[in-house]
This record gives structure tokens, sequence and C-alpha cells, in this order.
């Protein structure tokens, strides 16, 4: 018999009618959807759009899930396709505002060491938008979520390989947008 996780009982027991369930499910991931949302789509609404939509869709969805995977990778794989699509529905490229910055400064005294290291994190995220999609996509995965190029694959459906080039032209990329932004 198969070892079922925390998930799974989640999961069945939502299926029999305890909408709690969900609920803990949801806050479970939820910081995980928000922010792979937010790096794909360098904003913060539009990030937050995104999760309440994957969040409507794992509640009308999950009835129906298969247990073919995990619970994770079924949820990053529908956030990754909500970003994807919204992303192609936009095609505007948003930046970070100084305001969002501002809560990933750390409690330094120092002002301009502080301001310097709010600079940086801003050209690296405008770079990071500037990567085509499925090269952002990967990179982010790779370097933010610390995914194996086998989970990203379960995610994405390609090939090992394919994500491997495409991680390794995003980081090539990137460093020359940040290179040519130095100049």
């Amino acid at each position: 018999m198969q070892d079922l996780t925390n998930d799974d009982i989640l999961i069945k027991n939502f299926i029999q009618g305890d909408e709690s369930a969900f609920n803990r499910l949801a806050t479970k991931y939820q910081e995980k959807i928000y922010w792979h949302a937010r790096r794909m789509t360098g904003n913060h609404l539009d990030a937050d759009e995104i999760l309440q939509e994957v969040l409507i869709v794992l509640y009308k969805k999950l009835k129906t899930f298969k247990f073919k995977c995990s619970v994770y990778t079924w949820i990053y794989r529908i956030t990754n396709t909500r970003s994807i699509n919204f992303l192609k529905k936009n095609r505007l490229r948003n930046f970070l505002t100084l305001n969002e910055i501002k809560s990933y400064r750390d409690d330094s005294n120092n002002i301009i060491a502080d301001l310097e290291q709010r600079q940086k994190l801003e050209k690296i995220e405008k770079a990071i938008q500037k990567l085509p999609v499925k090269q952002r996509e990967v990179f982010i995965m790779r370097s933010y979520d610390e995914m194996t190029y086998e989970e990203i694959s379960k995610v994405t459906g390609k090939s090992t390989g394919a994500l491997k080039a495409n991680y390794f032209h995003a980081i090539n990329k990137l460093k020359e947008l940040l290179k040519n932004d130095e100049q």
C-alpha cells in the first residue's frame, strides 16, 4: 500500500467535505505560489492576482487530483502556467518600484550601503524581467526556488537537456545585461 503524505491526507479530507483541509493546504503553499509568480512577473499586484487565480483553480480542481505526482509539483505547474499566460496577455514589462524594494532592505544603519544594495537588487530584478520567458522560468525555478532539473522537468514537461541549455543562456544573458548596465 502506498504511503500517504500530509498533502494527500488533506486532499482526501477535502474531497470528503472538510473545507478546513483546503484552507490548510492553501496556507501551506500560498507563499511559494506568490513568490514564484512575483519572480515571473516582477510585480506585487500581478503576483497577488495570479495567487488568487491559482487558489481558485486549486479549489475547483482539487477533487479531480489524480495523485500521479506530488501536490507541490501540480501546484507549481498551475502557478507557472498561470504566470506565463499572464505575461503573454499583458506583454508589459513590470519593474519593482523603490517602495517594493524597501521591503528587502537590510536592517543596516549605513544608508549608503543600504541604497547600494537596493540598487543592485533592482538592477538584477530588471535584468531578470528582460530574459525571454523560457529562460526566466528556468532561472527562477533553479536559482530562487532551488529546484533540480528533474523537478523543473516535471513541472514544465521539458527535457532536462533543454532546461540546462535555457539556464545556461539565462546566466549568460544576465551577465551581459548587468555588464551593459554598468557601462
